[in-house]
């Protein structure tokens, strides 16, 4: 009779112990709630910005990157020629990195998908503890067993899936690939842009300090005039006039080159604080560089042009995933096997036992929801799509070479003109000049002349880059804008001057 209060009172303690648990996880759960959870994640308003945790803080250490840069490129008053400068980009831009390591990927698919070919081997090592106890409570089995098992599965037959998976695959890599040499060709003509753009920008630094050095003997003829008195003060504030402004160009075109160095030098792959300097722009161009017709640029571009491969690769993985796809929905047959040990703890029989099956395994694939067929027409229209991504690409193809073709014939004919315009600008400036010096010309005149010749002179540079730079789209579009190895490797063998 006395126990009755005791048991009572264990059950209250009980009840009470299961309450706490209860509203302690009520109040976890209050706190977890989905609602809770992504209020607590985000910006509680979309005016609000983000306040990170300091978990979530940008990452910083993990992605500062090591320069390779030769020593001999970080010399002071070093001037690097195009192909030195391709060769740093190559070896710190992180697009060429990016699509490299891109391919690998690819390449490790490829032998993932080989690997269906083989069969397939497992080691188990397990440990088992059994008790049986009848509904009386009077007979109780109580075994404890363990033992190490192989079991081995070989896909003997799927008409063709296996295959369509490394075919894909191997189009997917060969994809891949291409698309590593267009990231290639890519970062050498970012290069090349950066580097004709800064050598016009010094050489038309160049040209305005010959503007400002001019307007600056304008100006001492007009003093000269002036106190001869044969010229008024107006000549000289007009000449004076003239003098600031092309100093103010030439300030301009100074701060400019800065700009333009720093742009360099991020195409480079290097910080803009890093001195990147090249020679000057070249006078001497071969104008009649390209001897090949628009057509026969065009059928090379049809096989040269890497990333064109790549769009043509990527339709052939897609085409071969028809054949993968469709072989889910076929019968498979399929070999199997299992060898295992098992030893028993505390039994009167024997210690261990050894048990081994073999099995071979036809599967028809009967009714699935109409989920192969579906999944066999996602992949013929993704194959279609991919074809027509391949024939838009070659349209484009056609039209950068066609474009770039007449671009360099216009920048040619250009440099050529400009250079008429230089020669006739220089005369007239000469004899505009002389004619002042001598009292029978005006200021007005001189100036007008001297402001042609400068206007001349910027053209004439501007040609010459505006050259280079349709050269090396040309070659671009045409898929010859990818340095050999050697130059890579060996860039001070290579003379600036020209696109690699």
């Amino acid at each position: 009779m006395k126990r009755q209060p005791i048991r009572a009172g264990r059950r209250r303690q009980i009840g009470a112990a299961v309450a706490l648990v209860l509203a302690a996880g009520a109040v976890g759960c209050a706190h977890v709630t989905p609602d809770r959870s992504i209020a607590s994640s985000v910006s509680p308003a979309p005016a609000i910005p983000w306040v990170p945790a300091a978990d979530a803080k940008s990452p910083q250490e993990s992605y500062q990157k090591k320069l390779e840069i030769p020593q001999e490129y970080l010399v002071p008053g070093t001037t690097l020629t195009l192909p030195q400068l391709v060769d740093v980009a190559l070896r710190n831009n992180p697009q060429t990195r990016e699509a490299w390591h891109f391919a690998r990927a690819a390449a490790a698919q490829v032998g993932s998908k080989r690997a269906e070919y083989f069969p397939v081997i497992e080691l188990d090592g397990s440990v088992t503890r059994e008790k049986a106890v009848a509904p009386d409570g009077q007979s109780t089995f109580l075994q404890t067993s363990y033992g190490p098992g192989g079991l081995f599965t070989w896909l003997l037959f799927d008409f063709g899936g296996r295959a369509g998976d490394v075919a894909e695959a191997q189009a997917a890599l060969y994809a891949a690939d291409w698309g590593h040499n267009a990231a290639i060709q890519d970062v050498v003509l970012s290069v090349a842009q950066a580097y004709y753009a800064y050598l016009n920008a010094k050489a038309l630094v160049v040209a305005r300090r010959t503007n400002v050095e001019e307007a600056g003997r304008n100006l001492e003829a007009a003093d000269e005039r002036h106190r001869a008195g044969v010229a008024t003060i107006a000549d000289v504030l007009q000449a004076k006039t003239v003098l600031s402004q092309n100093e103010l160009n030439l300030q301009e075109a100074e701060g400019q080159v800065k700009v333009i160095r720093g742009a360099l030098a991020t195409a480079v792959g290097v910080p803009a604080s890093v001195p990147v300097d090249v020679g000057e722009l070249p006078e001497d161009l071969p104008l009649d560089r390209v001897q090949k017709s628009v057509d026969e640029l065009i059928t090379g571009a049809m096989t040269e042009r890497p990333d064109l491969a790549a769009r043509r690769f990527e339709a052939e993985a897609a085409r071969e995933h028809i054949r993968s796809v469709r072989a889910d929905g076929l019968p498979q047959l399929v070999a199997g096997g299992s060898i295992n040990r098992t030893f028993y703890v505390n039994t009167n029989g024997p210690s261990y036992l050894d048990t081994w099956s073999g099995t071979i395994l036809l599967r028809v694939p009967l009714f699935s929801g109409f989920e192969k067929v579906y999944n066999t027409r996602r992949a013929q229209e993704e194959a279609e799509q991919a074809r027509a991504t391949a024939e838009k690409a070659q349209d484009q193809v056609t039209l950068e070479v066609w474009t770039s073709y007449y671009d360099v014939q216009t920048a040619a004919q250009r440099v050529r003109t400009s250079r008429d315009l230089l020669a006739s600008a220089s005369q007239s400036a000469d004899v505009a000049q002389g004619r002042y010096k001598e009292g029978v010309g005006s200021i007005l005149d001189l100036l007008t002349a001297q402001a042609l010749f400068a206007d001349a002179r910027a053209q004439e540079v501007e040609a010459r880059s505006l050259w280079f730079l349709a050269m090396a789209q040309l070659a671009h579009a045409t898929g010859a804008l990818l340095p050999r190895a050697a130059e890579i490797t060996n860039p001070a063998r290579k003379e600036s001057g020209g696109v690699p």
